[in-house]
């Protein structure tokens, strides 16, 4: 009622904080049919040994929500030591991921989910974020972002299905074996100019035909190594029974 009675920008105020709280109620439903069961009805956590567990939610953000809910990760389909990126449930879409994330937010802040503008690889420069990007990710996602296995069965996921709202909020939150990176150590500037470098990439051409996932010069000289042997013995093999029949006949 206050948002239509209200003048001028308190109207506009009033009301997105309106829809806000809309968000917030329908979020709370969500969580108490998807989410609770593992992470508690207050998203406090669980830890009981026998069922099903989750890690408190309080404090980890709408970005976190986003990155987790919007990738299929979250809920989590079989406990494991990594949640897979898969196909998002039915219920899931981008309504119902605000939603959610309003919810969470509210328990009690965290990062949020970044803006457009923020993430607008075009707007990033790709040359300072490859700089970057070996700097702090290669470690564990390879030169050009095709993830590679960590310990103890986990795994830094590839990078190229992420959008550059997930990569950026991956960066925010650190899901999974995954740092944080807040805007102390890599500024929201920097952040952009690694999804501007990380989108250059994917958009590169293979004119050698296929990229072999772009697994690097070592591996990929080595299956051209194995091919190249593979055939050799394959001709030699070809060549001897050649000659064994030419003697025989």
């Amino acid at each position: 009622m206050y948002a239509l009675l209200a003048p001028g920008g308190d109207r506009a105020d009033a009301a997105i904080a309106s829809g806000r709280a809309d968000d917030v109620a329908a979020g709370k439903d969500l969580f108490a049919a998807h989410c609770a069961s593992c992470h508690g009805p207050n998203a406090e956590g669980t830890s009981q040994p026998g069922t099903a567990s989750g890690p408190s939610l309080i404090g980890v953000g709408a970005a976190a929500v986003d990155f987790q809910v919007s990738s299929g990760r979250m809920p989590l389909a079989n406990p494991g030591p990594q949640a897979p990126r898969k196909r998002a449930p039915e219920w899931v879409n981008p309504d119902t991921v605000r939603q959610l994330a309003a919810y969470v937010q509210s328990l009690g802040g965290g990062p949020t989910k970044p803006s457009l503008e923020s993430v607008d690889p075009a707007k990033g420069d790709p040359a300072k974020g490859g700089e970057l990007f070996r700097a702090n990710c290669i470690q564990c996602h390879n030169f050009v972002g095709s993830g590679g296995g960590l310990t103890y069965g986990k795994y830094a996921p590839p990078l190229n299905p992420a959008t550059p709202t997930q990569i950026y909020e991956a960066m925010a939150t650190g899901p999974q074996a995954m740092p944080v990176f807040n805007d102390t150590t890599i500024t929201p500037e920097q952040k952009r100019d690694m999804i501007a470098y990380i989108v250059s990439v994917r958009e590169q051409p293979d004119p050698g035909g296929s990229g072999l996932g772009r697994i690097g010069p070592v591996t990929e000289g080595l299956v051209a190594w194995i091919a190249g042997i593979s055939l050799l013995v394959l001709a030699a093999i070809w060549i001897t029974a050649k000659k064994r029949q030419v003697n025989h006949d």
